[in-house]
């Protein structure tokens, strides 16, 4: 925006003092970008775009009919077109126990990291992908992770690719990881507490792909990885000690191979009653269950039009039901007819995307001028890191609402490469990609030409063959 109007002031209001800074960007395919995502103090941006002030206070109030906004600290700012990034806040489960730690940002990562320290035994709630790299990265501390579904990882893979990273899981030796040299701002002067807190309604700002780099995630012990998955359960409640003393019943220890669950007789800070009857103490809890759209401050007296995720509905210009305001990133919920190999996920990728196309829609309207849906908007596509390995998902990569008349192809070198394509009447609608690969590019171009790839069947995945050469 601040490129598009040099001559216009553009208000940055947000309740923290750093900003999110996309650094390292690479166009890895048409599709596929990879970046890092770096704090940097706003006064940065200001340097960069005189035309750009930071606000630094929360929202209070919205009036659209007045295209007014109040800010906690008391003043009122008028706007011609706004823009609502506020992203989304984590679904805690038990809000309120200090016991549970949601990691949601900077300084609940570094909260989450001050407790571990002192920790013997964790459990872990959650199957996306913070929990997954969590559950990785951990050292010198038992874990015992909650997962409401068959298999790990469920919303970035299926079962099959489960199995192919569990060895990785459970290997004593690791891998190290690649040093990451990022600054990191934080917002200094907090009060010290001695146990986890659940976090106040001040969202900082949030977390970075990797967030987990240059934390160092050791526990009080001296073994490596000690993690044991509880499968189809979810937590039905939360006892303190006193209450678990009274309650009289028995708490298990960390499972053992092959072994029968033992009676704990350790006395351990709190305990954590599974749906599937089992009940584990522990030092603290994390709740990685997944995030709600931060649409509470916007919603009063404003006639927003929700999805049912809770996030704004947004059309295909980035414009909410509401004139004049636009929502881009967690919080709003693309409501327009998507590409039938396009999906909604609350990713830093897509908040990127939309970031940068609600500012260009918002140029438009300005000028009055039209503007075409993105081709980011094309193909889902998103590249990650779980386990060490690369991970690369295009399209329909679960077969989401593909209907009972998709195929899988599967292709798996243990411990190398797993690679899974989805195919629909010939049609490639999507891709699974894990380890190095190589295939990210010619696939994407399958998925987006819709090329009938019935003459080749199985031939697709054979490694004998040059798949890439055969589509050039």
């Amino acid at each position: 925006l601040a490129m598009e109007f040099p001559s216009e002031d553009i208000f940055l209001m947000t309740a923290s003092p750093v900003i999110k800074a996309i650094t390292n960007f690479k166009q890895v395919s048409k599709t596929l970008e990879e970046f890092d995502v770096e704090e940097q103090p706003s006064s940065l941006l200001e340097k960069r775009y005189p035309n750009i002030k930071v606000i630094q206070s929360g929202v209070k109030q919205l009036k659209s009919d007045e295209h007014k906004i109040f800010t906690e600290d008391g003043k009122e700012y008028m706007y011609e077109k706004l823009c609502l990034c506020a992203g989304a806040k984590p679904k805690l489960i038990f809000e309120g126990n200090p016991y549970v730690l949601g990691i949601r940002d900077t300084d609940s990562a570094q909260a989450f990291q001050k407790n571990l320290a002192q920790a013997e035994r964790i459990v872990v709630v959650g199957n996306g992908g913070i929990a997954l790299e969590l559950v990785y990265e951990i050292q010198g501390c038992e874990v015992i992770w909650a997962i409401k579904d068959k298999a790990i990882g469920n919303t970035f893979f299926d079962a099959g690719a489960a199995e192919f990273l569990i060895p990785k899981l459970t290997a004593e030796k690791r891998e190290t990881p690649i040093e990451c040299k990022r600054t990191k701002y934080t917002v200094e002067g907090g009060e010290e507490k001695e146990k986890p807190i659940a976090a106040s309604d001040k969202l900082g700002s949030a977390l970075g792909p990797d967030w987990h780099e240059g934390l160092h995630l050791k526990g009080t012990k001296e073994f490596s990885h000690k993690v044991h998955i509880e499968i189809l359960c979810e937590v039905k409640k939360i006892h303190s000690q006193q209450e678990f003393i009274q309650l009289q019943r028995t708490s298990l220890t960390f499972p053992k191979e092959e072994k029968n669950v033992e009676p704990d007789e350790v006395l351990w800070p709190v305990y954590v009653e599974l749906t599937n009857g089992k009940i584990y103490g522990c030092d603290f809890i994390v709740s990685a269950t997944g995030v709600v759209p931060n649409v509470k401050p916007f919603l009063d007296d404003n006639n927003f039009a929700v999805g049912e995720d809770g996030g704004l509905k947004v059309d295909k210009h980035m414009h909410t039901s509401l004139p004049d305001i636009y929502a881009a990133g967690d919080i709003c919920t693309a409501s327009w007819e998507p590409s039938p190999v396009w999906h909604q996920m609350r990713l830093w990728t897509q908040a990127r995307q939309m970031g940068w196309y609600a500012a260009k829609c918002m140029a438009a309207d300005v000028v009055g001028e039209s503007i075409d849906l993105d081709f980011s908007f094309e193909l889902f596509a998103h590249v990650t890191k779980f386990f060490n390995y690369k991970v690369v998902v295009l399209g329909k990569y679960n077969a989401q609402g593909l209907g009972l008349d998709h195929e899988l192809m599967l292709r798996c070198t243990k411990g190398q490469e797993y690679v899974k394509v989805v195919m629909q009447n010939g049609r490639m609608m999507g891709a699974v990609l894990i380890g190095e690969t190589d295939l990210e590019e010619t696939f994407e171009n399958l998925i987006l030409n819709q090329m009938d790839l019935s003459a080749y069947g199985e031939d697709l995945l054979n490694p004998d063959i040059d798949i890439e050469d055969y589509f050039d």
